[in-house]
C-alpha cells in the first residue's frame, strides 16, 4: 500500500509530444493572432490616425495634425455635444428605468409565479436579436405606412404620424425601442445571479421577521455584488455603443446623433480628415472607464 502511494506520488507527468505542442500552439496562437490583427492593430492605428489629416486613400497623403482634430471636436463641433447629450439620455434611461425593470422581472420570475417560464421565454426573445434587426422590426411597425400607423387609421404615408421625425417624441421612442432588448438582457443576467443565491440566507431573514423587500435589499442584493457590477458595466457600454439601431432608423442623417454615428459619418462620409478616428478614441476612453472599474473591483475582492 505504501509502495503504491509512493509510486503514485513520485510518478512523473507525461511529457508533451511534438503533436501536443503543435496543437496547443494552434489553439493559443490562431485566436491570439486573429485578435491582434482584427482588434489591437486597428485600435492602435485608429489612435495614431486621430492625430493626423488623411483622406483614407493613399498613405503618402498622411499629414501630422497634432491635437487639431480634437480641438475641432471640442470647440467647433456642436454635433459632438448633441451626441454626448443623447448618449447621456440613453445612459440615464437605462440606469433608472430599463435596468430596474429588468431586475424587477428577474425577481418576479425567480419567485416562480404562474407562467414564469412563458414570461422568461417572451422577454428573452429580443436578447437573441441584434440591434439592427430590432431597428428593422420597429421601423416597420412605427414608420410611415407601418402596422401601428394602419391601426391608428393612417395607412397612407402622406398622412402618417411623424413618429421618427418629431424630435419631441422620437427621443422616448428610440429609448423605448432600445429598452425592449436591454430589459430582457438584464433580466437574464440577474435571473442567473438570483439562482446562485443561497436559499438559507432568505430562510434566515424570514425567521428573523424581515419583509420581502427587506430581504431583497439587505440580503439578496448585497449577495449579488458581482452580478450588480457586471450589470453596471453593461449598462454603461450599451448606452455608448448604440449605433445599429440609430443607423437603421435614421441612416446617416443627424435626426438623433450619437457618438457612434459621428464616428461612422466622419470616417465614411467626409473622409477629409481623421475626425472620425478622434471621435472613436473619445468613445473608447468613455467606454474603458466602466471596464477599468469592473476589473479593479474584481481584483480588489480577489486580493481581499
Amino acid at each position: 500500500m505504501t509502495t503504491t502511494a509512493t509510486g503514485t506520488k513520485t510518478r512523473r507527468r507525461r511529457a508533451f509530444t511534438k503533436g501536443d505542442k503543435l496543437t496547443l500552439s494552434l489553439f493559443l496562437g490562431v485566436p491570439t493572432f486573429l485578435h491582434v490583427v482584427w482588434v489591437w492593430i486597428p485600435a492602435l492605428a485608429t489612435i495614431a490616425l486621430s492625430f493626423t489629416y488623411w483622406n483614407g486613400v493613399s498613405l503618402s497623403n498622411i499629414r501630422w495634425a497634432g491635437l487639431a482634430n480634437y480641438d475641432t471636436i471640442f470647440t467647433a463641433s456642436p454635433q459632438f455635444y448633441d451626441a454626448l447629450r443623447n448618449n447621456t439620455y440613453w445612459l440615464l434611461w437605462f440606469t433608472f428605468i430599463a435596468t430596474p425593470l429588468g431586475v424587477l422581472l428577474a425577481y418576479q420570475i425567480d419567485r416562480k409565479i404562474r407562467g414564469s417560464k412563458i414570461y422568461e421565454s417572451v422577454y428573452y426573445i429580443p436578447v437573441v436579436l441584434s440591434l439592427a434587426v430590432i431597428g428593422i422590426i420597429w421601423k416597420f411597425m412605427l414608420g410611415p405606412g407601418g402596422l401601428v400607423q394602419a391601426l391608428l387609421g393612417y395607412p397612407e404615408i402622406e398622412r402618417a404620424i411623424p413618429i421618427f421625425s418629431n424630435y419631441d417624441i422620437n427621443t422616448y421612442v428610440i429609448l423605448g425601442i432600445a429598452s425592449w432588448r436591454h430589459i430582457g438582457y438584464i433580466m437574464l443576467l440577474y435571473l442567473a445571479g438570483l439562482k446562485s443565491v443561497d436559499p438559507s440566507l432568505r430562510e434566515a431573514a424570514a425567521i428573523d421577521g424581515a419583509t420581502e423587500w427587506q430581504t431583497f435589499r439587505k440580503v439578496v442584493f448585497p449577495a449579488m455584488k458581482p452580478v450588480n457590477t457586471i450589470i453596471i458595466v453593461i449598462t454603461v457600454i450599451e448606452s455608448l455603443r448604440a449605433f445599429d439601431l440609430i443607423y437603421i432608423i435614421y441612416g446617416t442623417s443627424t435626426g438623433w446623433p450619437i457618438l457612434g454615428m459621428l464616428v461612422f459619418v466622419n470616417i465614411y462620409g467626409q473622409a477629409a480628415s481623421m475626425l472620425g478616428a478622434a471621435y472613436a478614441v473619445i468613445l473608447f476612453l468613455l467606454s474603458i472607464i466602466p471596464i477599468v472599474f469592473y476589473l479593479r473591483t474584481v481584483f480588489k475582492d480577489d486580493v481581499a
